[in-house]
Formats: structure tokens, sequence, C-alpha cells
């Protein structure tokens, strides 16, 4: 009997550019361990999302991406939308690798390659964390209203072959734009909150931008999303607490406040700008988050 093959999803781009670099060499290290794969390339922004989902809804049990935060976030989408049954298997090539960060995948490709190869031809055990959603899309690490959406959609705009700095940099051309703080309210099951912000990030990971650890208490099999607001601020002020923000050491600052949540809704007067792991989303006023307890299987 022919063993079927495991379908291997990517975008060409991911990285700019190294998840399609890499493909041959990740084909040849799955074929030395014995393991078939079938090769999807991603044709534009949605594509990966859509031949996930098709591949889910068509029986297809065991699924891989390599990629980044971008490519995973389309591949949990098509899961969910599918059926949710499908395990998911990572090969970061991304240029943050947030979402592997969180589910201590080796950020060494060919060594991710490796051992989940390994646990293919061992039929290992898959094991279960949380997702989340907004509105009517899932999110694997994080989501973010304000300022770190306004970042995410500069730093995708940037083509420049500098890894996870090109935040850093993105950063600082919002602060030169100048720094919004619309009106928000917010409700969960143990705050209310009405005012101003720079941001609200709702994490399930710990990082976001590859090089932030914006959520230290962050655990995606712990059944909650950790939401931090963030007061408004000057650009001095967010000078002082970049390092903080880099080291994780932020949370006791003055304009920090924090909780976990299993669910929560903000509200704007204007619509505003968001992310879902790193991807920018349109335009919106309300934003229904809740946390999906072991939704995902992953490899």
């Amino acid at each position: 009997m022919k063993t079927r093959a495991v379908p291997l999803f990517l975008n060409p781009t991911a990285g700019r550019g190294r998840a399609g670099r890499r493909v041959s060499r990740i084909r040849e290290l799955f074929e030395h361990a014995g393991i078939l794969i079938e090769v999807h390339s991603s044709r534009a922004v949605g594509d990966l999302e859509d031949q996930v989902c098709a591949a889910v809804a068509n029986g297809e049990g065991k699924i891989i991406v390599a990629g980044g935060d971008g490519s995973i976030h389309e591949a949990v989408n098509g899961i969910m939308r599918a059926s949710g049954e499908a395990a998911l298997g990572v090969i970061p090539t991304g240029t943050g690798n947030d979402f592997a960060k969180a589910c201590a995948i080796p950020l060494n490709w060919e060594h991710a390659t490796q051992l989940l190869a390994g646990r293919l031809c061992a039929n290992a055990s898959s094991r279960s964390i949380d997702i989340g959603r907004m509105n009517d899309r899932y999110f694997a690490n994080g989501a973010g209203i304000g300022f770190d959406a306004k970042v995410t959609r500069i730093a995708r705009a940037y083509r420049w072959p500098i890894g996870d700095f090109v935040y850093l940099l993105a950063i600082f051309r919002c602060m030169v734009d100048g720094i919004a703080t619309p009106d928000l309210t917010i409700e969960t099951e143990d705050l209310r909150w009405s005012g101003p912000i720079t941001l609200a990030s709702i994490s399930n990971g710990a990082w976001i931008g590859g090089m932030f650890h914006i959520a230290p208490m962050a655990n995606n099999s712990d059944g909650q999303l950790e939401l931090m607001i963030a007061d408004p601020v000057s650009r001095l002020r967010i000078l002082f607490l970049l390092p903080k923000l880099l080291r994780g050491t932020h949370m006791g600052a003055r304009e920090i406040t924090h909780t976990g949540a299993r669910r929560l809704r903000i509200a704007a007067t204007a619509p505003l700008e968001s992310h879902l792991d790193g991807e920018v989303q349109p335009l919106a006023m309300t934003f229904e988050v809740e946390v999906l307890p072991a939704a995902l299987d992953l490899l």
C-alpha cells in the first residue's frame, strides 16, 4: 500500500524569501527520515488559508507549515474554518517566529524539521494548545489594537533584510508620525476600562514582533488570554519603556494595566487598526475576543 504524503504548505516569500529557498532542504530532511511530503505553495494573501481549509475538509489529518507567523495565522484559520480537527506541524522560517517561541519549537529550521520528522515517524501524540478568536477571525499568538497595529502595518511595508529590527524601525517611524490615543471601552470578567489608550495587546503567547517580550506570563495552554493596556505616553516615555519591553520587565510600569481574561469586548468611538498574529485587519469599531481552550492540536 502506497504511503500517503503529508502536505507541506508554505508561502515562498515568508521570512523575506527564506521559506522558498529552504524547501528543497526541508524535503530532503523529511525523505531522509522516510516521510513523504507534498509541497503546496501559496500564490497570494489568503491562498494558503484556502488551501489548508480545503485539505482539512477533504479529510487531511496532518498539516505542516513552513513559514512565519503570517503563514501560521493562515493555516490556523484554514484548520479552524474546516473543522479544527487536523494537527499542525510548524517549521519556523519567518522573520519573528513568535508562535514557534510560544510552543518551544526550535528556531533553527533544520533542527525543527528533523524533530518534526522524528515525531511523525514515531506517530507521536499531539499536544493541544489554546487559540484566540477576534470577531470572525482566529489568532494563534496574539492580537493588538492601537499603536502596535500601526507598527505592524508599517513594518510589513518594509522589504529590507534586517530581520526583527524592522519592528524597531517601524516604532521610530510611528513616533515621528505621532502617537494616537483613541478612546476605548474595554470589558472583561474582572475589569472595566474607559478612556484613551496607546495600545491594547491581547496575548496567547509571550512574544510579538520577534523581539518584544510583551506578555511574560502568557501560556498558550492555560485557557486564558493576557490583556495589557498602555495609557497614553509621550515619545520620550516610549523610548524609556522600549528596553523594558525587550526584556519583559515593563509590567510594573505606571502606564501598564494587566489582567488575564477568557473573554473581552473592546469598543472604540472611531474605526481603528488592529492586527492578528502580525496580520493587519480591516478597520473596525467593535472587537469581540475570546479564548478557545485546547482548540488546536500541535504535532
